[in-house]
């Protein structure tokens, strides 16, 4: 890894874009957080400012994807469910290679960070659901109405919990949604929660999938969530705990 970490943001677009999101929005504000350095040149972790690049998620977006190359540092993916329809945006077959140079990324251990939607995007890949640790459910996952949400850390014991304790004080405030009832796998480790209904729900979490070094994080409705300073702090511990471990 450079001296400064390059991290791609694949913004939805076409096939992974829907009505409800603007993906370019938050993609340029996730760079805005990611790219912007303290008075002395470092973020609030002590880690130098990341070079951040948006890239729209097209069949193509992934072709400079080496795992072994040195191009990029960490993939963000800000995608969302979009229109599977094959006249919209092409089939399955068309993407079938995005697909696969993500798998081979993520497989190869390369650090991958999905944000909110990221849960219900790539219904067309094999492979996503287990990289990303979990999954929105259709008719089962759900979010009450946007405002000011809370979310707390889990007493998970897990390296990243610390640095996130450290981050965010263990409360994370923002003007978001808070995901519900998502599809959790058991190997996945949970570090924070909101409350609804009674019950503690994750929204993020580090995946436990072999050989995969993945973070979901289920915050970043729209680009209000990113004016939250705990939020931008959550973000880039995030980031950071996933850059160590190259």
């Amino acid at each position: 890894m450079t001296s400064v970490p390059r991290v791609l943001v694949l913004a939805g677009r076409g096939r992974y874009e829907d009505p409800w999101h603007d993906m370019a929005a938050t993609s340029h504000r996730v760079a805005e957080v990611l790219s912007a350095p303290t008075l002395d040149g470092t973020d609030d972790l002590g880690s130098p400012a990341y070079q951040v690049s948006v890239r729209g998620a097209f069949p193509d977006a992934l072709d400079d994807l080496d795992p072994a190359g040195d191009g990029v540092d960490l993939v963000v993916v800000n995608t969302s469910s979009g229109r599977p329809d094959p006249g919209f945006d092409g089939d399955d077959a068309r993407w079938a290679g995005f697909h696969e140079r993500l798998r081979v990324w993520a497989d190869a251990g390369r650090p991958v960070l999905g944000l909110h939607q990221a849960a219900n995007t790539f219904a067309d890949s094999a492979h996503w659901e287990r990289v990303l640790g979990g999954r929105w459910v259709d008719g089962t996952s759900m979010h009450p109405d946007i405002g000011e949400a809370e979310f707390t850390l889990s007493g998970a014991e897990h390296d990243l919990a610390a640095v996130l304790r450290d981050a965010t004080s263990g409360t994370v405030t923002a003007f978001d949604e808070r995901y519900s009832y998502l599809s959790v796998a058991e190997s996945s480790t949970v570090l924070l929660t909101q409350r609804h209904d009674g019950i503690d729900h994750p929204v993020v979490w580090v995946s436990g999938a072999p050989g995969v070094r993945c973070v979901y994080d289920a915050l970043g409705h729209d680009a209000r969530s990113y004016d939250s300073p705990s939020r931008q702090a959550l973000l880039r511990a995030e980031v950071a705990w996933l850059l160590a471990g190259t």
